[in-house]
């Protein structure tokens, strides 16, 4: 057993923390960002306990800029 390290994306739903994993495409939400966090974990561990996929490559987070127009 080995630990790796996961990036979550977390963005607001109304009244949820939406939780994702692009390095494995997994996704869970929570009513706080700690309990969207610990679910995206589960859910996680869980998809590669069944698949035993652990060739990913790390995700690259960046900005850009876009026109909005206000």
């Amino acid at each position: 057993m080995t630990t790796k390290t996961f990036t979550a994306v977390i963005h607001r739903e109304g009244e949820w923390y939406v939780a994702e994993c692009p390095e494995v495409g997994t996704a869970s939400q929570g009513h706080t960002l700690d309990e969207a966090v610990t679910n995206l974990k589960e859910a996680t561990e869980l998809y590669l306990e069944e698949t035993h996929d652990v060739s990913y490559e790390r995700s690259v987070l960046t900005t850009f800029e876009a026109v909005v127009n206000v």
